[in-house]
């Protein structure tokens, strides 16, 4: 048995627990009533804001992101919005007052001269739909996204961002975004969403965005570190990309108890952190029977300093590895989960990601574990996700997560806090079937669906 005392690396509890039932009761369809866009509420000298060299790292990719609310309740003498079309002038009024700081995603990618993405800072506003679903918020299938959540999520069709608010026939409402990857990471996202949600609550804002691209200037000379070849790889030197996937990933969203959180923490050894922990347990579950890749995302921003903690971009750089590590133990294997991390959490990794991205302009570069063959699993944390703080006026979020249905054949898994703030995880796991049936097989005591019930919609 693997770990410390009865615990397996499967079973972590000494009894079995069952699973949730899935919710997702039946089809529904969404109607969209109306379309807006919605600008800044001050105007703006129209500009130019140049991607950084971390940004041109990726693709165009598109980023969902949803929060779940109960029909709001308000007691007696309450003034907070309790319908549908109070919430949306709520809604509305705070993003125009949220563009004036957040001004890029009220803009466009354009390509430049060079052929690379630059973003024109016009103020085009942001895409604004309104829709009713007709089923229940306690209807939806939370744990199959593809089938329960995908229509709650707009299509992005112009501009940096959309949202779409959809009225639930219980009063409820589903908030979903999707953004462009390439002008924001998750960490940006983050603060939009916390100030926006501050906007509508007339609070004072708790964070403000930096966008001083030159904290990410290549040096001068440049320095490129050869070990970024490992990570990384020109866009030019791929080969085609095959007819038919060797993979078919789906989309689900799963939970862990805060009790098995730490009992995957112990497991993995001492000085590990929980997210090495998942990861590893993860890529066990992965790599059982195949030598499987692993990548962990890494945010750039505490390595390069105080000045970036407000910094508005992408500041990611995504170490991996292949390793057969069915035989190996957890705490084998949250080590390697550890040193891979070591790799790229330095300030000179960062500075040499950049200065290696300016060597290789204008070609494009991308992670080389998307590229990579075999099985693939990207770990992202999203333990910032302010789940709990993206409140409006009419309650806080019964669930919320980001959603990232991305074409490429590696997974991504997306572990974030409850919205019951009570140390329990959601999952998000754009992953291949065949892991989605070893999960079900073999670890659905640990990563457990998620449900109404879990939710308190039953």
């Amino acid at each position: 048995m693997e770990g410390h005392g009865r615990y397996s690396l499967i079973n972590l509890a000494p009894e079995a627990k069952e699973a949730s039932m899935v919710a997702g009761q039946r089809e529904y369809t969404v109607r969209i009533s109306r379309k807006e866009t919605v600008a800044a509420a001050l105007p703006m000298q129209e500009h130019w804001l140049p991607l950084s060299n971390l940004d041109l790292l990726l693709p165009p990719l598109d980023v969902g992101v949803f929060f779940c609310y109960t029909k709001p309740t308000p007691a007696a003498n309450d003034t907070r919005p309790s319908t549908f079309s109070a919430v949306l002038k709520v809604l509305k009024a705070s993003l125009a007052k949220a563009l004036i700081t957040y001004y890029p995603f009220a803009g466009e990618l354009v390509t430049n001269s060079s052929g690379e993405p630059e973003l024109l800072c016009n103020n085009r506003g942001v895409d604004f739909i309104e829709a009713h679903a007709e089923v229940d918020l306690a209807e939806l299938d939370f744990h199959d996204a593809d089938q329960g959540l995908e229509k709650l999520i707009p299509e992005k069709k112009h501009g940096v961002l959309t949202i779409q608010a959809t009225e639930m026939t219980c009063g409820g409402m589903v908030l979903g975004c999707k953004f462009d990857h390439r002008v924001a990471d998750a960490y940006s996202f983050n603060m939009f969403l916390v100030g926006w949600a501050e906007m509508a609550a007339a609070k004072p804002a708790s964070v403000h965005p930096s966008f001083r691209r030159s904290l990410l200037d290549a040096r001068r000379p440049l320095h490129v570190d050869p070990t970024i070849d490992h990570f990384f790889v020109p866009v030019s030197t791929l080969p085609p990309p095959q007819t038919e996937p060797l993979y078919n990933c789906v989309n689900r969203i799963y939970y862990i108890d805060a009790a098995d959180v730490e009992r995957l923490q112990v497991m993995a050894g001492s000085g590990r952190t929980k997210l090495e922990a998942f990861a590893a347990y993860l890529w066990k579950l992965v790599g059982r029977a195949t030598p499987a890749q692993m990548g962990l995302v890494v945010d750039g921003r505490r390595r390069l300093g105080p000045v970036m903690d407000g910094y508005f971009g992408n500041v990611l750089s995504i170490p991996y590895a292949e390793m057969a590590v069915g035989a190996m133990t957890m705490e084998e294997v949250a080590a390697a989960v550890h040193g891979m991390v070591e790799e790229a959490a330095s300030e000179g990794h960062f500075r040499g990601l950049v200065d290696w991205v300016e060597a290789m302009r204008p070609d494009m570069a991308v992670a080389r574990v998307y590229a990579e063959e075999g099985l693939s699993v990207v770990v992202s944390s999203g333990r910032g996700f302010p789940v709990r703080e993206v409140e409006f006026g009419w309650g806080k979020a019964v669930m919320g997560s980001y959603h990232f249905p991305w074409k490429g054949e590696a997974g991504y898994v997306m572990p974030m806090p409850s919205a019951k703030g009570n140390g329990d995880w959601l999952v998000y796991a754009h992953i291949a079937r065949e892991v989605v049936d070893a999960i079900d097989a073999e670890a659905g005591n640990v990563l457990r669906r998620v449900s109404a019930e879990y939710l308190w919609l039953k």
